[in-house]
């Protein structure tokens, strides 16, 4: 089984796309750092204990003032900024893994069903996912946040998969539609097939390969969204670690010239991103190689 999926066509043309490799190295190394957080970080930087207002506002170490362990410095509660990124990491991915997954399963769930069945059925569920498509994402989550209120990351999670299934069920339903008229599908009917095992045994694994892309690039944008949220103070509470909050609380301080409390947690929410989207580039060449870079 190794020595097939070492040989296989799809990781051999992985191992050709540098831009591919780039990006999940990227990836592989932040989610690394969010998941040892706690044996990486200098400092719990949500621990009241682990903090001194003593230390606030540092440099980071290579600048005049910078003093270890703090490497990239500190905010102005005194917490370690890396320490801060690798934490706030870890709700990035939480977050991104989380949506990917409730709502792929639900939108996939109903874009199949949808898609299957037709009829009125099929009607009433796209003109409700076009009605919330016409609406922006991250509007949406800010209502349903307000609406909800507490916060946490839970509810933000809730939040975005509520305005964020309706890309998957659109995507499913066009893959399944043209599936379903697949020999092998009018095989399985005319013995007698039932339905579920037609659907989730014949047309989900050869409708699946566009909502790895959908996935893939919807990861990003629910990290993006995560940070924008809490950027606005609508999303993770100011007790739990966030990127977006990292830069929210850090532009207050940028025309003092503490540039390193915005640019850090800016770069490491770039980097996910980027890593995301250069894999998902490389999962939508490989699905439709008409598509590939020149």
């Amino acid at each position: 089984m190794i020595k097939r999926l070492f040989h296989s066509r799809v990781l051999q043309h992985f191992f050709k796309d540098p831009l591919a490799i780039i990006g999940v190295l990227i990836l592989f190394v932040m989610l690394i750092g969010a998941i040892f957080a706690p044996l990486i970080a200098p400092q719990n930087p949500y621990d009241p204990r682990a903090l001194s207002l003593q230390d606030s506002l540092q440099p980071p170490l290579w600048m005049p003032g910078g003093k270890a362990p703090f490497l990239l410095g500190t905010d102005d509660q005194g917490r370690d900024i890396l320490s801060t990124i690798l934490y706030g990491c870890r709700t990035s991915f939480t977050v991104g893994f989380s949506v990917v997954l409730l709502a792929g399963l639900i939108g996939v769930t109903i874009g199949l069903i949808a898609a299957f069945y037709g009829g009125v059925l099929d009607a009433v569920t796209m003109r409700v996912a076009d009605t919330l498509f016409s609406f922006s994402t991250t509007l949406m989550a800010m209502l349903l946040l307000g609406i909800f209120k507490g916060g946490g990351i839970p509810l933000v999670i809730l939040a975005i998969v509520i305005a964020d299934w309706v890309r998957y069920a659109r995507t499913m339903r066009g893959s399944t539609l043209g599936v379903k008229q697949e020999d092998y599908v009018e095989a399985a009917r005319a013995i007698g097939s039932p339905n579920l095992r037609i659907m989730f045994r014949h047309i989900l694994p050869n409708a699946i390969p566009p909502i790895l892309v959908v996935a893939a690039v919807d990861f990003g944008a629910a990290v993006m969204l995560e940070a924008t949220l809490s950027f606005l103070g609508v999303g993770v509470p100011i007790n739990e670690p966030s990127l977006g909050m990292m830069i929210a609380s850090g532009k207050n301080y940028i025309y003092a010239g503490m540039w390193w409390l915005t640019i850090f947690p800016g770069i490491a929410l770039i980097a996910i991103v980027l890593g995301v989207n250069l894999l998902a580039d490389w999962l939508r060449e490989e699905i439709n190689p008409r598509l590939k870079r020149g």
